[in-house]
């Protein structure tokens, strides 16, 4: 028998079910960030350009067994290095958990709860959110590998802990989904998260470097039609803020390859790319352009408005190639470049192409 919850319950089993598997996740991650830290001292030499600029200090033993590309390996003791860790490692916690936090109430407490089930989407909203599931894995290993790559951990200890945080992240947030009525766990939604993952993770362990940054950009959508807007307001919400996150026909994804990384010998500029980009329009539902009420009465019919893929080719701008000696705007071309540039950009779509002099 399907046991029914009020909203009071449902709150309540939501918020015991977030609270612990927010413990789990903060015990998870400060005991494997507190491991990390505690390799025993080996001496080893730094390379002869860091001795002429640097004091040398004594660094971690698995440096032996790995490529250095770190500078931090070199410059700090292991008792400097301890200490950042276990700061980054506040930070990862207590940032992840507040922001859990934030979408418990913003989300799950309005809706009840019931025992932990799956279900299939792998076909809703064409496809476009399980892209947005793989950049949101991307973007949030990309972030927290670079916080790590600052503590001068090993390497290979960086690109795993940093690299696979988005995937735990998400799968964190699938977990809570697999225990609310109104959806379940997700397979392919899992597949995306670790797909984002292994992008980064993958890059990094091969060349040292992104070539291939998973990227996004954004264009708020109005329509001439009043219904459309409407619905568009239902079921993406009606602030720039909701339609950024939820709003599938404003969104594009992107994959830019830098091109002066896969041919260093050209002549042609570092921070040049070149993306192929992907979104959808004429999604005004999950499975269909049907929208119905509480009691099945149909309150929106968008039939009539096909849906379809779009794709895209277009320059891109590398901003991490931009050479700067500040640290802060160096951090802050990192964070930018999560984001597509507005650029010149070919269309395709509906068996035809459309030229955009500027794409965003």
């Amino acid at each position: 028998m399907k046991q029914t919850f009020t909203k009071s319950q449902a709150a309540v089993v939501s918020l015991t079910c977030t609270y612990k598997l927010l413990l789990c996740f903060s015990i998870l991650f400060v005991t494997s960030f507190q491991l990390s830290a505690q390799d025993s001292v080996q001496l080893i030499m730094p390379p002869d350009s860091l001795k002429r600029n640097y004091s040398y200090k004594p660094v971690t033993k698995h440096q032996l067994n790995e490529p250095i590309t770190d500078p931090n390996h070199f410059l700090l003791t292991p008792k400097q290095i301890k200490k950042r860790v276990k700061t980054i490692a506040i930070i990862n916690v207590g940032g992840y958990s507040a922001a859990m936090v934030g979408l418990y109430a913003a989300w799950y407490k309005n809706y009840p709860q019931t025992h932990f089930h799956s279900f299939n989407d792998v076909n809703e909203w064409k496809g476009i959110d399980k892209i947005g599931h793989a950049y949101s894995a991307y973007a949030e290993s990309k972030a927290s590998m670079e916080l790590w790559r600052w503590t001068g951990i090993g390497r290979k200890k960086r690109i795993l802990l940093g690299g696979l945080s988005g995937a735990a992240y998400q799968t964190v947030i699938e977990t809570l989904d697999g225990f609310s009525a109104q959806w379940g766990w997700s397979w392919a939604d899992f597949a995306s998260n670790c797909l984002g993952s292994g992008l980064i993770v993958g890059q990094e362990l091969a060349w040292d470097e992104q070539r291939v940054q998973f990227k996004f950009s954004f264009h708020k959508k109005t329509y001439n039609d009043p219904a459309l807007n409407k619905r568009s307001d239902k079921i993406f919400g009606s602030s720039g803020a909701e339609r950024f996150l939820k709003d599938y026909n404003s969104q594009t994804y992107w994959l830019s390859a830098n091109i002066k990384s896969f041919f260093p010998d050209s002549k042609m500029p570092a921070w040049l790319s070149f993306s192929i980009g992907t979104g959808v329009e004429g999604v005004f539902g999950a499975d269909n352009n049907i929208g119905k009420d509480e009691n099945g009465n149909i309150i929106f019919d968008g039939t009539n408005y096909k849906r379809y893929r779009q794709w895209y080719l277009a320059p891109d701008i590398d901003l991490t190639k931009i050479k700067t000696k500040k640290k802060g705007i160096k951090l802050l071309l990192q964070i930018a470049n999560i984001v597509k540039f507005p650029m010149p950009a070919l269309e395709y779509g509906k068996g035809k192409f459309r030229v955009h002099a500027v794409y965003f």
